[in-house]
């Protein structure tokens, strides 16, 4: 009966209980038997959107699911700092005076 409930569990895309599984965790798969060219496309589209592997088969997965990501998805990366540098004389002027090297320290 156990194997039964775990089967549901991953059918029905839930974490199983008692698993120590958080209700918002996410599944990993594991495919075997990718023929060689499809890997190779894989591989070469992930190489040219400058995506990971992992990201271009998550999003053919979800798109062949036909379902659309949550929008509580959160992000950890530096996108929100994309395009907001500002020029400030005294920041280049605290670079420039690290990139001296004091010979003295180096002998």
């Amino acid at each position: 009966m156990k194997k039964q409930a775990a089967a549901r569990s991953v059918r029905s895309g839930r974490p199983r209980r008692g698993a120590g599984a958080a209700p918002s965790a996410v599944v990993q798969y594991t495919v075997r038997n990718i023929p060689g060219n499809v890997d190779r496309a894989l591989r070469r589209k992930a190489k040219e959107e400058r995506k990971s592997l992992n990201e271009v088969l998550r999003d053919a997965l979800i798109r062949e699911a036909g379902v659309l990501e949550p929008s509580t998805r959160s992000y950890a990366d530096l996108d929100a700092l994309a395009g907001t540098w500002v020029d400030d004389p005294g920041f280049d002027e605290a670079i420039r005076a690290q990139d001296q090297v004091d010979d003295s320290l180096w002998r």
